[in-house]
C-alpha cells in the first residue's frame, strides 16, 4: 500500500506527469491543474503533463465550477477549456505523481491503486508550508474559501515547482 511521502522522498527527475486530485474535479483539482501548467509553463517546463480528475463521476464533462473559474480568473488563470472527469485505473500508470487535495481522496487514491502501479501519491500540500494538510474544499462555501484555495495552491505549486527544479 501506498503511504504519504515527503518532498525528499520522489524522484524529482522521474516526474514527467502530474495528476491532481479532488472529489468532483469542479474545484480544487481544475484550479490546481490550471495555477500549476501556468506556472510550469512560466519555469519553462512545458514538457510536463498536468491533468486532474476527480475521486467521484458526479461531474463527468461538466465544467469546473463558476466560482471557482471566476477567481481563478481574477488571477490570470484560465479554467474554461477545463472538464471534469473521474480516476481512471490507467492513471496510476500514466501519471508518475498523482496530488490528492486532502486526506480522504489520498486515502481513496491508495485504495483504487492497482497493485503495482507505478505512480507515486502524494498530498498536495506536501509541498506547501501550512499548518493543514488539506486545501479545504470551498464548493459549499463562499467567496473567501475559493481565495483561500487559490492561497495554498499557488504556494504547494511554487514548492512543487522548486523540488522539481532542484533535481
Amino acid at each position: 500500500m501506498n503511504e504519504v511521502l515527503t518532498k525528499t522522498e520522489i524522484e524529482p527527475t522521474l516526474i514527467r506527469s502530474i495528476l491532481f486530485v479532488c472529489f468532483g474535479n469542479i474545484c480544487r483539482s481544475p484550479t490546481a491543474e490550471a495555477v500549476f501548467a501556468q506556472k510550469a509553463i512560466g519555469q519553462g517546463r512545458s514538457d510536463l503533463r498536468i491533468d486532474s480528475a476527480g475521486t467521484g463521476a458526479w461531474h463527468v464533462g461538466n465544467p469546473p465550477d463558476q466560482r471557482a473559474t471566476h477567481h481563478a480568473k481574477l488571477r490570470g488563470y484560465d479554467l474554461s477549456p477545463l472538464r471534469a472527469r473521474a480516476v481512471d485505473p490507467t492513471d496510476f500508470e500514466h501519471f508518475d505523481l498523482i496530488l490528492a487535495m486532502d486526506q480522504q481522496n489520498f486515502v481513496d487514491l491508495v485504495r483504487a491503486a492497482p497493485k503495482g502501479s507505478k505512480a507515486k501519491i502524494e498530498l498536495f500540500l506536501n509541498y506547501e508550508q501550512s499548518t493543514t494538510t488539506d486545501v479545504p474544499d470551498p464548493y459549499y462555501g463562499g467567496d473567501q474559501g475559493f481565495e483561500n484555495v487559490l492561497d495554498l495552491i499557488e504556494a504547494a505549486s511554487d514548492g512543487l515547482l522548486k523540488t522539481l527544479k532542484e533535481s
